[in-house]
This record gives C-alpha cells, sequence and structure tokens, in this order.
C-alpha cells in the first residue's frame, strides 16, 4: 500500500523516541530537495522529519498545526519570498528555530535571512555532513555561518564597515529584492500584486525604486537583468 506524505510523517513519528528526536518541518518547492533532506535526515538517531510543504501558505498552515522544533527553509519559492516566510514564522511562534537552506549567495542573503529570523544559513552545494552540523547547532540555539561569511560579519562588526565595494543589489530592500526575483521569473505586475497581497500601485512603486537603485531606466531592460542575475545565481 502506497502511503501518503502525512501518513509517512505519522509513521515516523509513532517509531521514533519522542523524548530524543528534534521535528524538523522542511520548506522547499522542489519535491526530488524535499525527499532528498528528509532521506539524510531520517536516517539520524536524533532527528526526524515531520513534514513537509512546497509553498508558503501551506507552510504556514502545517507549521502552526505541526510546531516543528526546527524549519528548514528555501528562500526561493512559487508563491512567496522565503524571508517573508520566516518573518511570518517567527511572528506566529518565536520558539521555532530556522534554519535557511538556499543556492542563492550567502554575503547578500544570509544577514537578511538573519535580521528576518533566522538562525543559520547553508548553501545548498554544502556537504550532507555540514547541513547535519548546521541543524545540529540551530537545535542548540546557536547560529550557524559559513566560515567566510562568519569573518566577513566579524570584520564588519569590528570596523563598521564590509571591506568591500557594495552590490548594487544590496541596496534593495527585503520586499524590493522579492519584487525583483518575482520579475525575474518572469511575473506580471498584476500577478507580483496578486502573490504579495498589495496593490498594483504598491508594486510599481517598489519597481521604480529597484530601477533608480540600480541605475536602469526601462522597464524591458530590468526584466532581462533580472532574469540573467537569478539564471547567474542558480547556475
Amino acid at each position: 500500500m502506497r502511503l501518503s506524505g502525512k501518513q509517512r510523517f505519522a509513521l515516523v513519528e509513532a517509531m521514533m523516541p519522542k523524548e530524543k528526536r528534534s521535528r524538523l518541518f522542511i520548506v522547499d518547492d522542489h519535491p526530488l530537495m524535499r525527499m532528498g533532506i528528509a532521506a539524510l535526515i531520517n536516517q539520524e538517531s536524533d532527528l526526524a522529519v515531520c513534514g513537509e510543504a512546497g509553498d508558503a501558505v501551506q507552510a504556514l498552515k502545517l507549521i502552526s498545526e505541526i510546531h516543528p522544533d526546527l524549519a528548514i527553509v528555501d528562500l526561493s519559492l512559487k508563491d512567496a519570498s522565503g524571508i517573508e516566510l520566516i518573518k511570518q514564522i517567527k511572528a506566529r511562534n518565536d520558539r521555532i528555530a530556522i534554519l535557511v537552506v538556499s543556492m542563492y549567495d550567502e554575503f547578500l542573503y544570509a544577514e537578511r535571512a538573519f535580521r528576518a529570523g533566522a538562525m543559520g544559513y547553508v548553501m545548498k552545494q554544502e556537504t550532507p555532513e555540514r547541513l547535519l552540523e548546521a541543524i545540529r547547532r540551530v537545535l542548540r540555539g546557536s547560529v550557524y555561518m559559513s566560515d567566510g561569511l562568519n569573518e566577513k560579519m566579524v570584520y564588519q562588526l569590528v570596523t563598521g564597515h564590509s571591506g568591500l565595494s557594495p552590490s548594487p543589489m544590496e541596496q534593495l530592500s527585503d520586499r524590493e529584492m522579492e519584487v525583483f526575483h518575482l520579475i525575474g521569473r518572469g511575473f506580471k505586475i498584476c500577478q507580483i500584486s496578486q502573490v504579495m497581497n498589495v496593490s498594483v500601485k504598491t508594486v510599481e512603486t517598489y519597481r521604480n525604486r529597484i530601477k533608480e537603485k540600480l541605475n536602469i531606466k526601462q522597464s524591458n531592460e530590468l526584466l532581462q537583468y533580472a532574469i540573467q542575475w537569478l539564471q547567474n545565481k542558480s547556475a
């Protein structure tokens, strides 16, 4: 008999010693990625996946019902920004720890994720051992980041600046970055309005601010820039 995803997680929970295993929830819009992470986690004696979701709406609903110890969140979701999802999870239940696992450059996104409420950031190209290390560290209440990012943030704290020329993308706010991503994925202004639950006028305001900060004049030029930027980041 083929079990549904919900039945599989119920079976895993029933079999695990509840006093020993931490309960993890996975949010990623790629089923194979969720499956791979779940398989890795469920092999561990102290960890177990209690649920998963492929979009932000489903994630918020299930996390509110399940109350996991930790949520593993991808930043690129079909229906929302992972950064905004992190903020919403923490607003509903601040005790849930959050670890970001993303293909996006940690030097640009990790600080945004930490400000939103995440306690760790792991690039998807890292080894399984690094992911497990990050999970356990965040579950203990510590922060996890790569050595390179740690050095950058310590340097910035000590000197008051990063020591690098700031990227134009770093000037974008979290909401502007969300609009930029959706533009790059081919969403029209009205579609972005629906995804972000804001007015068309608000989206147009965000788009104009993005063009100004990136020194782009035309909307078509912004579209091409966004598409190319996302392709480079996912390569």
